[in-house]
């Protein structure tokens, strides 16, 4: 319910259209195409959440004498919750462009992987990058981010596969959180793929990562949640359960990266689990996505992931919502391999041509179903009092435009927690200022 303090910190006026999802729970659905819009719309906030939103006129009138200490002016543009991205790859050391020869000749990512190139080629650059190095890299990333209208984004750690080299990019990603204003969630993926010194013997390497990993990483505080890449030729289903259950035990939220090659059940296991979310999917049989359904587990699909690898398969986004129901999420999976992109715009347009999603199914997916799929459906994902004051502000004259005219960057302005962070396509406030 809309409660006016006795002071208004920020009044964002002018909205031409503000559109958003309503509620704290993941959509699913035909409950993904609806949507609260509001014409001539503006948004008071105060100490960081939202007071009022509703007509201008409206919330005009309720702020007559209070104080507002400062009024933006929105343009007239398109007003939609700060995009959250929730399944990234944000630490990490190197790139490689070395390999897009190698995938546009045909030759199969596992094939890569098992040559020692993939995953394995960024575990040896980050392996051999500072904590420093990885920060900044890391930090560039992250504006890039935010400037595409994002104020929430999950970091998966994984390229490290040691003890030390995997708190190294948790850490990175805890200093990130302790300095820049976006929000920054942290997941321990020591299971994405086994290291080459431990070929033959991945029962040890799975050992190591319950017996001593997991514990460091729950002392020290660096994650809540736990990611396994359950994949033929990476974990099995069984190594999949067993660390996904530590990781239970020692506090951690699992998540699953699930039959993104071939249908080896990762979708079951997710929900057997309990798993908040698997992601990828593009191989899920109809039995997984219906215990998917049945358990609650929110799938994250990763367009840009197919796309970037040149698949003519894509997830069953459509399946999902019509079949099943399911709170569909979606995000950018940026990493320096398979989705090497920041810009979760390209991933709104993706998802809008190979998933066959509508603009409003689009919208739920990247606002209140991704918050969801970190946990934080009762804090952000929608515009409504009580809410985080987190917003987007878009040159687009409806929400349909931002998946219509794709390749560009239509964000205006970034407002998270209060703080105008972006305006008029520049970052004014950003890290060190948190």
């Amino acid at each position: 319910m809309n409660k006016i303090p006795q002071q208004i910190d920020l009044l964002v006026t002018n909205i031409g259209t503000l559109v958003t999802p309503l509620g704290n729970h993941p959509r699913g659905g035909i409950e993904m195409q609806e949507l609260q819009v509001i014409a001539g719309a503006a948004v008071a906030i105060h100490a960081g959440r939202i007071a009022w939103v509703g007509q201008e006129q409206e919330v005009q009138g309720a702020l007559q004498g209070v104080e507002i200490l400062a009024t933006i002016d929105a343009g007239g543009r398109l007003v939609t919750p700060g995009l959250v991205d929730p399944h990234t790859h944000l630490v990490h050391g190197g790139s490689r462009e070395h390999e897009l020869a190698l995938k546009r000749s045909g030759v199969p990512y596992l094939e890569i992987l098992a040559r020692g190139g993939g995953i394995h080629s960024t575990v040896n650059a980050t392996r051999n990058t500072s904590e420093d190095a990885l920060y900044s890299k890391a930090l560039s990333s992250l504006n890039e981010m935010m400037l595409q209208g994002v104020t929430t984004v999950e970091a998966k750690s994984g390229y490290g596969l040691t003890l030390e080299d995997e708190l190294k990019q948790l850490r990175v990603a805890k200093r990130l959180q302790e300095n820049h204003p976006l929000t920054l969630v942290s997941t321990f993926m020591g299971a994405h793929a086994v290291p080459p010194e431990y070929k033959g013997r991945e029962e040890e390497y799975v050992d190591l990562i319950v017996d001593e990993m997991l514990p460091r990483v729950t002392d020290e505080g660096l994650a809540e949640f736990c990611d396994v890449f359950c994949e033929q030729g990476v974990f099995t289903i069984e190594q999949s359960r067993h660390i996904l259950m530590e990781g239970k035990r020692n506090g951690l939220i699992p998540k699953i990266h699930a039959d993104e090659i071939v249908t080896l059940g990762g979708a079951q296991l997710a929900a057997e689990v309990g798993a908040i979310s698997a992601e990828h999917l593009l191989a899920s049989s109809d039995e997984g996505l219906q215990e998917m359904a049945e358990g609650g587990v929110i799938p994250v699909l990763l367009p840009g992931t197919s796309f970037n690898l040149g698949l003519t398969e894509h997830a069953r986004a459509r399946d999902m919502i019509d079949r099943y129901d399911l709170p569909v999420a979606i995000a950018t999976d940026y990493n320096p391999g398979s989705c090497p992109t920041e810009s979760i715009q390209l991933i709104i347009s993706l998802a809008s041509v190979n998933l066959k999603m509508t603009p409003e199914e689009i919208l739920t997916a990247c606002t209140i179903n991704a918050a969801n799929a970190l946990g934080r459906g009762f804090e952000i994902g929608t515009i409504e009092a009580g809410k985080r004051a987190d917003l987007a502000i878009f040159d687009a004259p409806s929400l349909a435009y931002l998946p219509y005219h794709f390749g560009i960057n239509h964000t205006h302005g970034v407002i998270k927690d209060g703080r105008v962070l972006v305006w008029n396509r520049a970052i004014v406030s950003g890290e060190g200022e948190a």
